[in-house]
């Protein structure tokens, strides 16, 4: 038998997750600023199969504009750069001897306006996610009280501390959604 404070903390727990998984999907998002986390889609062919960059390179930053890329053997530098050069993040990598440097190219006003239009259907997404899992409580609190495992009363008490933690996620959505806005917009 679940309890109300199974069903709320589940929920809860559930609902940081989904913040957590939008807080990773925002840092691919690109401002004008390099970001390591950038590089973290790009999937490099590695004897025969095909792995994240990371377990191939160190990638780190250089500047606020630049992202450095050092393969750890010597002949992945090539396939480095064309797997970076092919991802759909539009960027331009350069070698430097062992070294790969990602130049931030600067965003064009449309670009902005597309990353910022794709920072907010993210945030769509997660909102979506979190009143979903409210959707879910208030249905297991429900069950509770057809299977007269609780009273209305406690049922509605659980509902709007359900809803307390929606909105409390919720604006917590907005707040990151706003600060990417500036970031893609400062630069």
């Amino acid at each position: 038998m679940t309890t109300i404070a199974e069903i709320k903390n589940t929920a809860a727990s559930k609902m940081d997750q989904s913040i957590a998984a939008f807080k990773n999907n925002l840092q691919k998002i690109r401002t004008g600023r390099a970001n390591p986390a950038l590089l973290d889609t790009v999937h490099v062919e590695y004897y025969g199969s095909m792995v994240p960059l990371s377990q191939v390179a160190n990638v780190a930053l250089l500047d606020a504009r630049t992202i450095s890329v050092q393969p750890w053997e010597k002949g992945m530098g090539a396939k480095i750069e064309k797997a970076i050069r092919e991802s759909e993040l539009g960027l331009n990598p350069a070698s430097m001897g062992d070294l790969i440097r990602v130049p931030m190219p600067p965003m064009s006003e449309e670009r902005r306006k597309e990353m910022t239009k794709l920072a907010r259907h993210e945030g769509e997404n997660a909102k979506v996610a979190v009143r979903n899992l409210r959707r879910e409580a208030n249905e297991a609190l429900k069950r509770l009280v057809k299977d007269k495992l609780i009273s209305e009363d406690e049922q509605k008490r659980a509902e709007a501390e359900v809803q307390k933690a929606t909105d409390k996620h919720i604006a917590e959505i907005d707040a990151l959604v706003a600060t990417k806005e500036q970031e893609i917009m400062a630069v």
